[in-house]
């Protein structure tokens, strides 16, 4: 493609690098990324795919924009509170990049309607923080062959994977987490709290693997987990092999078979 001249100085740093240059600067205007939540790991996630030019972003919350998320959820303001999450992500992305097109889903995500959704995505990025939700996603992502990217955050502390089942020896998310643990056990940041910057290393770090994706260059983490401890500042990665009893990808399950493991049927996002 031809690039205009605002793009050129725009891109410029991007262009620069022999793994992207102009090439991968046209893919990623091309890209199509659905982000699953707008809060504290879609704000930071949302604004560097803007910003790197990824041309079309689909954000899907069904959340308004509260005094409580503004300690970590970047993307919206003070002047935004009330607003529909979605439509405040589009008014972030306006005037950071008029280059991407923001498409604000503000339905609840369920079983009914996220294969329509995804379908017009090439990668899906979840930022939820529920694992009806996540689960959900993955099994969605699964049957439409769809790379998944997904971060976690809670208090101190964070986790990062790419799934691909669809590449060969790659597991799935419910090879990781085969069902959500026992009430209680997993508190949200609702409940237990986060610091605020912790999201943001969290989402910047899932915003780089989704550009990963797209050019395909570097070591994908799909097979690993990264694990993050902020009050320690220390990370490390771990392997994470495909589990031969996983209720999805180690069978030929249809997405009706796993609603039992689901957990919820309302499906709704909630941005961290």
């Amino acid at each position: 493609m031809d690039f205009t001249e605002s793009q050129i100085q725009r891109y410029a740093r991007h262009i620069l690098l022999q793994e992207v240059g102009g090439v991968g600067q046209e893919k990623l205007l091309k890209a199509k990324v659905l982000v699953v939540g707008a809060g504290g790991l879609g704000s930071p996630l949302i604004t560097y795919l803007a910003a790197a030019g990824v041309g079309t972003i689909g954000v899907i919350d069904d959340d308004r924009v509260d005094l409580s998320n503004l300690q970590r959820q970047i993307l919206h303001t003070t002047a935004r509170v009330g607003v529909p999450k979605a439509y405040s992500a589009q008014s972030a992305v306006a005037a950071i990049n008029p280059d991407v097109k923001v498409i604000a889903h503000t339905e609840r995500l369920n079983a009914s309607n996220i294969a329509d959704l995804i379908a017009n995505y090439d990668i899906v990025a979840d930022g939820s923080d529920n694992f009806a939700t996540r689960f959900l996603v993955n099994d969605a992502c699964f049957f439409a062959k769809k790379t998944l990217v997904s971060a976690a955050v809670l208090r101190f502390d964070g986790q990062l994977a790419t799934f691909k089942p669809h590449d060969s020896g790659k597991p799935c998310y419910r090879c990781l987490y085969p069902a959500a643990p026992p009430a209680g056990q997993a508190p949200t940041c609702a409940e237990a709290g986060v610091l605020g910057a912790v999201a943001g290393v969290m989402g910047t770090l899932q915003a780089t693997e989704v550009l990963k994706e797209i050019l395909n260059i570097g070591d994908s983490m799909a097979g690993r987990l990264l694990i993050y401890d902020a009050l320690s500042a220390t990370q490390r990665t771990v392997k994470v092999n495909p589990d031969p009893e996983c209720a999805l990808c180690s069978t030929h399950a249809t997405i009706k078979d796993l609603s039992s493991h689901t957990q919820s049927d309302d499906g709704a996002v909630c941005g961290v």
